[in-house]
C-alpha cells in the first residue's frame, strides 16, 4: 500500500457537499475530501492487515504529511492497536504529531492511539506529563485525553490507582485555565471516571470545583 493509493482509495469516496461542511465545522485550513468516518475505518482495517507494524508507522507518517483532514486521521487509525510490536517507532510519530494539533477531531483520533501506546509503557506518562505545563492549548489537552483509559477500569491495579491520582493532579492545575477545551477536558475526563470510581470525582469537585467553569462542574458531575 502506497501513499497514491491510500489517497486514491479516499477520494474515491469523497463528498465535496460533506467536504465543505466538515471544513467550516473543523474551521482548521486543509483540505477536506468528505469521506465518512464509517469508511476510513474499513480502509485503515484493511490496511492494517496487510501492513507490517514498520510499513504502517511509515504510511501513517506520509498521509500525516499531506495535512489532509481524513488523511491524518487515518494515520491515527493506522496506529490505534492495543498490541503493536515493536512500538516505539509508533509512539514516536503520535507524540511529533501532538504540537500540530489544532482541532479536535484529529487529535481526538490521534490521542486514541497514543492511549493504546501508554497502556502498553505507563512509563511513557513521563513524556505526556511534560506536556501538562505548554502553552499550546492542544498539548495540554492532549494530556487529558490520552489518558482516558484509566477512568474506565472497573477494577484497577494499585499502579493504575496511582496513575489516576496522578493524572487528578494534572487536572486540577488546569481548574484555572479558563480556556473551553481545557475545561472540557477535566469535566470529560472527571466525568467518565466517576462511572467507575464516584469518590475520586466528589472529592475532586469538592477541593476545585469551585475554581471550574459552571458548564464544567455540572458536566463533570453529571453521573454522581
Amino acid at each position: 500500500m502506497t501513499l497514491d493509493e491510500a489517497l486514491d482509495a479516499m477520494k474515491a469516496e469523497a463528498d465535496e457537499t460533506r467536504a465543505a461542511g466538515s471544513a467550516a465545522y473543523h474551521k482548521a485550513p486543509r483540505t477536506y475530501l468528505g469521506v465518512p468516518n464509517p469508511v476510513l475505518n474499513d480502509l485503515t482495517k484493511g490496511w492494517r492487515r496487510e501492513l507490517s507494524v514498520e510499513a504502517r508507522v511509515t504510511l501513517a507518517d506520509e498521509l500525516w504529511r499531506t495535512d489532509i483532514h481524513e488523511a491524518r486521521i487515518a494515520a491515527a487509525k493506522l496506529l490505534t492497536q492495543a498490541r503493536l510490536r515493536p512500538d516505539q517507532d509508533a509512539w514516536a510519530l503520535i507524540t511529533s504529531w501532538v504540537p500540530e494539533f489544532d482541532a479536535w477531531a484529529i487529535a481526538d483520533h490521534a490521542c486514541s492511539a497514543g492511549a493504546r501506546r501508554l497502556l502498553a509503557d505507563p512509563s511513557r506518562l513521563d513524556t505526556v506529563e511534560a506536556w501538562t505545563t505548554s502553552e499550546h492549548l492542544w498539548t495540554k489537552r492532549a494530556a487529558l485525553v490520552m489518558t482516558l483509559p484509566w477512568t474506565k477500569q472497573n477494577f484497577p491495579s494499585d499502579q493504575d490507582l496511582a496513575i489516576r491520582d496522578r493524572v487528578l493532579g494534572w487536572a486540577a492545575s488546569y481548574v484555572e485555565d479558563r480556556a473551553w477545551f481545557i475545561q472540557k477536558a477535566v469535566a470529560w475526563w472527571l466525568r467518565e471516571l466517576s462511572k467507575h470510581d464516584a469518590p475520586r470525582v466528589q472529592a475532586f469537585l469538592e477541593s476545585h470545583g469551585d475554581q471550574m467553569k459552571a458548564f464544567a462542574r455540572r458536566e463533570a458531575g453529571k453521573y454522581l
